[in-house]
This record gives structure tokens, sequence and C-alpha cells, in this order.
């Protein structure tokens, strides 16, 4: 049986909560991509969210990731992130940038306001190119909120 990691990045806590079911029903490890800098998490303060990251992407900047992260081991890797000015938190692109996932099995997660994916899970092919990179999930954050344990069982189904 192939063992698996459920890697995430989350600020306001909705890439989490699917994050946790896809572990749950999964059985597979769980850890948090977690910034040397934290992030504010504090929902009134998005407009200062936004332009922060507005401001990485169009920097080009790499966030540091704070704790190592041991992928040696593992065969299936999901990863989950918001989305943020239409695309992955530039703390993904460190991700992918530090760690090589040749071999690996990717499967993609996100969270979104209305952009989907948007474009993300694409980009994760180009970044790993010796990865075999499943079809991702774009989960809505309203719905993130609510649970969404059966659309991530049905998605689950479709991976095997």
């Amino acid at each position: 049986m192939a063992k698996e990691l459920v890697l995430y990045f989350s600020v306001y806590g909705t890439a989490k909560l699917v994050a946790e079911e896809i572990a749950k029903q999964t059985g597979a490890d769980i850890q948090e991509i977690v910034p040397v800098t934290p992030y504010d998490g504090n929902r009134d303060h998005y407009p200062s969210l936004q332009r922060l990251a507005q401001r990485e992407h169009d920097e080009d900047q790499r966030p540091a990731i704070r704790d190592e992260i041991d992928i040696a081991g593992y065969d299936r890797i999901y990863i989950g992130y918001p989305m943020w000015c239409y695309t992955f938190p530039m703390i993904i692109y460190t991700l992918f940038d530090k760690y090589d996932f040749s071999g690996k099995e990717v499967v993609p997660f996100n969270t979104h306001m209305g952009s989907r994916d948007g474009g993300t899970y694409q980009t994760i092919r180009e970044l790993e190119p010796n990865a075999k990179v499943l079809e991702g999930l774009p989960v809505e954050m309203s719905d993130a909120e609510k649970g969404v344990p059966e659309a991530i069982a049905s998605w689950l189904a479709s991976l095997k």
C-alpha cells in the first residue's frame, strides 16, 4: 500500500479543513506548510493580505518555509492551498523549488472564491515534469467551511 502525505498551506483555515478531511478519509499523514514569517489570519484584514499576496506575486518572491518537510518516504502527496491572485500562494512555489517530487504522485487541491484552480494544476505539471500529477480538487471557500466529505470521497474514488 502506498504511503500518503497531505501537505497544505492555509491562512484562513479553509484549505486546512479540506486537508484534514482528505487525511481522515485516506489515513494519510498530514503536515502544514508553515511560513517563517506568518501571515495575518484575521479576515477583517483581508485587503492587507491581498496587497501582500499581490506584491509577493509581482516580485516573484519565495517566502521561506519554517519547518523541513520529509517527502522521501511517501508515494502519493496531496498538496493543498488557497487561491491568491488567481494562482497559488508564492510559498507553494517555494515548496516546488525546494523539494523534488520526481517519481511521486502529486495530487493538488485548493480552495477558491470563484477561480476554481486558476490553471495551477497545469503549473504543477510544468514545475514537476517527473512527477505524476493527478486530477485536482477545487473547493469553493464557503463549501469548504461547511464541510465537503461527500465531494472529497467522490474525488478520492475517481483517483483510484
